[in-house]
C-alpha cells in the first residue's frame, strides 16, 4: 500500500514555521499583550470568527510601520525546529512550497523569502499606514507612521484560507497538503488532499480532534515522510550530511508515535509505508546508548 506524494505543500506561518504569533509580538511591545493574546487564542481555537477580532487587535495596538517590520526578527529568532531544513529539502525534492498566513504581509513575506520560498507563493495580509502621522514629510520606509487599516482579504476570516489555496493551485496538477496549527487552517483542509495539524508550538483541541493527521512534536521533520513518502527519505540519504541526519531523525520520530491520525484508512496506509519497514531499513532506527535518536542535531 503506497503512501501518496503531495506535490504542493502549504504552510501556515505563525505557530507553525515560527513559534510566535506576530500580532501578539506587536501587542506585547505596546503593553496590550494579555488583551490581544486572549483574542488571538479564541480565534485560533475556533471559539470566535477571525474577522470578529482581526480589526480589534490591530486597533488596540495601532502599530507603527517600524514595529510591524520588527516582527521579522522575532520570526527568525523563534524559527521552529527543523523548519528551514524541511522547507529546503521539500523544494530540493521537487515539491512546490507555499505560505498562506493571516499574519502581516511585510514580516511574513520577508520570513518566507529567508526560508527560500518564492515571493509569488506567499500570501498574507497587507496594511495601510496613515501617511500624515509620524514624520510624514520625510516619507521614510519603516518610520513611525501608524496603522490605518488592513486590506480586505480572505485571510482575515476563519474560512478564507481555502479560497487562497484554490487560487494558488489554479489548474496545476498534483496532490496538495496543508500544515498548520489553527482553526482557520483546519477549515482550509477542505481545499487540499491532506490537512496535517501541527502541535509543536500549541496543540489546539479542535485541531487535534479533527485533523486527519497531526504532528505532536516540536520538530517539523515528520512532515517530510508525510509529504514525500518513503522515497523522499531515501533520496535525502544521498544529500549532504545534515540532510541525511534529517532523514534519519524524521524516520526515528515517526517510529516514536509523534504522528497521530483521526482517519483509520490513512493510519493504515502510513503504517504500511513506514512503520513496518524491511529489516535493512529498521536497522537505522537503533538509538544511541544515551537513548537519543541517531543523527539528531
Amino acid at each position: 500500500m503506497r503512501w501518496p506524494h503531495y506535490e504542493h505543500v502549504f504552510f501556515d506561518c505563525d505557530s507553525t514555521l515560527t513559534a510566535v504569533e506576530g500580532i501578539d509580538v506587536l501587542a506585547e511591545s505596546a503593553g496590550k499583550g494579555q488583551r490581544v493574546a486572549v483574542l488571538t487564542q479564541a480565534a485560533m481555537d475556533g471559539h470566535v470568527d477571525l474577522e470578529d477580532v482581526y480589526e480589534k487587535r490591530l486597533r488596540a495596538v495601532r502599530p507603527t510601520q517600524q514595529q510591524v517590520l520588527d516582527i521579522r526578527r522575532s520570526y527568525k529568532r523563534h524559527i521552529v525546529e527543523d523548519a528551514a531544513r524541511v522547507v529546503t529539502a521539500l523544494q530540493g525534492l521537487g515539491h512546490k512550497v507555499y505560505i498562506i498566513s493571516g499574519g502581516l504581509a511585510e514580516p511574513v513575506e520577508e520570513f518566507g523569502i529567508y526560508l527560500g520560498i518564492p515571493r509569488e507563493r506567499i500570501r498574507a495580509v497587507g496594511l495601510t499606514y496613515n501617511e500624515l502621522s509620524g514624520r510624514w514629510w520625510e516619507k521614510t520606509a519603516g518610520d513611525d507612521r501608524r496603522y490605518l487599516t488592513h486590506e480586505d482579504s480572505a485571510l482575515t476570516v476563519s474560512d478564507g484560507k481555502a479560497q487562497i489555496v484554490r487560487e494558488l493551485l489554479g489548474q496545476q496538477r498534483g496532490r496538495s497538503l496543508l500544515v498548520g496549527d489553527g482553526y482557520s487552517d483546519l477549515r482550509a483542509g477542505d481545499a487540499v488532499d491532506l490537512f496535517v495539524g501541527y502541535g509543536g508550538v500549541v496543540a489546539r483541541p479542535r485541531v487535534v480532534a479533527e485533523a486527519r493527521a497531526f504532528i505532536t512534536c516540536q520538530s517539523l521533520a515528520p512532515l517530510l515522510p508525510l509529504a514525500g513518502g518513503p522515497a523522499a527519505l531515501r533520496l535525502l540519504r544521498a544529500w549532504p550530511m545534515h540532510y541525511q541526519t534529517l532523514s534519519t531523525k524524521a524516520l526515528y520520530l515517526i517510529h516514536t508515535g509523534v504522528v497521530t491520525f483521526n482517519d483509520e484508512h490513512l493510519k493504515s496506509r502510513f503504517r504500511a509505508a513506514f512503520l513496518d519497514p524491511e529489516p535493512t531499513a529498521h536497522q537505522t532506527l537503533h538509538s544511541r546508548p544515551d537513548g537519543s535518536p541517531p543523527g539528531d542535531s
